[in-house]
């Protein structure tokens, strides 16, 4: 088995929106340099870059794949979707531009970690339901790793009674930085999987 320690040096692309881009954060509060800080803790020779672009929809970050996977890109981390929900685009045409997006990544023998948004009913159930099924199924398609939900780090303490504004930013969209933590706490051992399935 490979240690961090004797590891070649492992470089990911963070494809993503404003999530993934920290807005509204200071620099260092913002998702990377928390998921950054924490796999540096744990002693792993990790490079993240943040591709992380507000605003960006699916659409967006197909049109971005081809230079964001760069020759010394090992894997890579794509949370797309949210804007797309916000803006009621057809789950088929979101679901066509993550494939799009997983297929490049496949031909360039780039590791994936799929990261989902769960949507609520805003659009009704038919649309609630082919929008949260995109993520698993192109998953299981493309055999990438996946993280359901982006903010699955929130649901223990808000379930145990923690307010949900406790972690967001005034917009009621974006996480603050104590919001960011908990979701790196989530996403950091999916992380390391994908590290392990690059160094395996």
């Amino acid at each position: 088995m490979v240690t961090p320690a004797s590891a070649e040096q492992v470089t990911i692309a963070a494809l993503g929106d404003s999530l993934t881009a920290g807005y509204g954060l200071a620099q260092e509060d913002g998702l990377v340099p928390q998921l950054q800080e924490w796999l540096d803790a744990r002693g792993h020779d990790v490079v993240l870059i943040n591709a992380g672009v507000s605003g960006d929809s699916t659409a967006g970050g197909l049109a971005r794949i081809d230079w964001t996977l760069t020759p010394d890109v090992d894997a890579m981390v794509v949370a797309l979707g949210g804007n797309d929900f916000l803006r009621g685009i057809d789950p088929a045409v979101s679901r066509a531009n993550l494939a799009g997006i997983l297929e490049a990544a496949a031909v360039a023998d780039i590791e994936v970690l799929l990261v989902g948004i769960v949507a609520s009913g805003n659009y009704g159930p038919e649309y609630r339901d082919a929008f949260n099924a995109m993520y698993p199924d192109l998953a299981d398609e493309y055999g990438v790793l996946l993280e359901r939900d982006f903010f699955n780090g929130f649901r223990a303490p808000v379930a145990a009674g923690t307010s949900l504004s406790d972690f967001m930013q005034r917009d009621g969209i974006h996480p603050n930085a104590g919001g960011v933590a908990l979701i790196v706490e989530t996403l950091g051992p999916q992380i390391e999987a994908l590290i392990a399935r690059v160094e395996d």
